[in-house]
């Protein structure tokens, strides 16, 4: 009786074997005339048994169940990601035995498939279509983990989407890698133009000098990535009013990398965010240090100081970054914007002194009168020195003179100002 059992069993596990052999039979088939349909339909049947078969069995299993679903690049963008699982585990299963039969055939498979998975993705970007085009991206990364620069393309899209959890996803993954995207580039400058250029390699740019177009070859690299990639982690977090998951993620980062300039920038402008001056200031102060020639810094902590009404440390700030940058409209416009608030804070005294009435009421009104015109007018000042050093003007600087003006009743000169805006 026992035997009989054992010889059931067998013949059973036989017509298994055999009927999971057909729909492979089928599958290969359906795929040969590009019957994507019918062959996905004979996989689904397969699947089933597939637990039990050989590792031949199931290397074939995987290899056409990737190219059902792929169909050829038409397969719906689940599809492709299953696609791309089934073609990984053809790998792991022949690793695991030893042979490579349909091994060889993914590789060529798989660059077809990320040539047209990259064609989409950037043709989707192009189109401003953004998720799709994170979508792609995050495909063609699965397909070859080593380039994970398309990773960062697929956060940075998904990003601009405004899909904040698609992006947080991909940019933790990031972090976790240690990914900091920095590149060699290699760059040279154009005789004809003066413009320092940069060459897909080393190669591309070797030719170009030996045309003799180019000259002063160099080698640099890019900035790393790894600080705007926490930044945007602890931004995404703290726009989710996840306060402190985006405090301690800058904090870990910094453990790691105490002395990266990205890093202490990131955690400065996060606390300025979070409403608190004090550490933003301090973290601001740090960078500094470490980067005294940056004309932006200088500016940041001049738009805090002078938010907080300290208009002398202000000031300050905005004139050592329009030092390092004599064209830096904005701090010109905030320093301007300093004595015309100070201007505007006597004026709230001197409203109060009219209300009394009195004689030395009347006295300290003319007094504060003056002072006031006084303060407007070096706000003045500052954007027509700005004006001497920046001969091409801008509508925004000649719009507060205009104002400035108008306000101390010069009105040939607020005309005068108003005519250069340009429309």
């Amino acid at each position: 009786m026992k035997t009989k059992v054992i010889i059931a069993l067998a013949l059973l596990v036989s017509s298994f074997s055999f009927s999971q052999k057909d729909e492979l039979k089928a599958a290969e088939k359906a795929l040969k005339n590009n019957n994507f349909a019918d062959a996905k339909t004979a996989i689904q049947s397969a699947e089933a048994l597939i637990g039990s078969a050989d590792d031949k069995t199931k290397a074939k299993f995987y290899y056409l169940k990737g190219q059902a679903l792929y169909a050829d690049g038409n397969g719906s963008n689940d599809d492709i990601n299953a696609a791309i699982e089934s073609f990984n585990m053809v790998k792991t299963v022949e690793e695991k035995s030893g042979k490579s039969k349909y091994s060889t055939g993914i590789d060529a498979l798989k660059q077809d498939m990320l040539a047209k998975i990259l064609t989409k993705a950037n043709a989707a970007l192009q189109d401003k279509k953004y998720l799709v085009s994170s979508a792609g991206f995050n495909q063609a990364y699965r397909m070859s983990p080593k380039d994970t620069l398309y990773l960062y393309y697929a956060a940075s899209t998904a990003v601009t989407a405004q899909d904040y959890d698609i992006s947080l996803k991909y940019y933790e993954e990031l972090r976790d890698l240690n990914y900091t995207g920095i590149q060699m580039e290699y760059v040279a400058t154009n005789k004809a133009t003066g413009e320092v250029e940069p060459f897909g390699s080393k190669q591309l740019r070797d030719l170009a000098l030996k045309g003799g177009d180019y000259i002063l070859p160099k080698d640099e690299k890019t900035d790393s990535k790894a600080g705007e990639i926490i930044k945007n982690i602890a931004l995404i977090y703290n726009s989710q009013g996840k306060d402190d998951k985006a405090i301690a993620a800058i904090k870990e980062a910094r453990a790691e990398n105490p002395d990266d300039l990205s890093l202490i920038l990131t955690e400065a402008d996060l606390e300025s965010k979070l409403g608190n001056a004090e550490k933003a200031k301090g973290l601001y102060q740090e960078a500094i240090v470490k980067d005294p020639n940056n004309q932006k810094l200088r500016y940041n902590i001049g738009v805090m100081t002078m938010k907080e009404g300290d208009y002398d440390t202000a000031r300050k700030s905005f004139e050592e970054a329009l030092k390092l940058d004599p064209t830096m409209k904005d701090a010109a416009l905030n320093i301007s914007t300093t004595y015309i608030d100070e201007g505007n804070v006597l004026l709230e005294e001197m409203n109060k002194l009219l209300e009394k009435g009195t004689d030395a009421a009347y006295t300290k009104y003319d007094e504060l009168k003056v002072q006031k015109s006084n303060l407007y007018q070096e706000g003045a000042n500052v954007l027509e020195r700005f004006l001497e050093n920046n001969p091409n003007g801008s509508n925004d600087v000649y719009q507060q003179l205009n104002n400035i003006y108008l306000a101390i009743g010069e009105v040939e000169k607020a005309k005068m100002y108003k005519a250069k805006i340009k429309q």
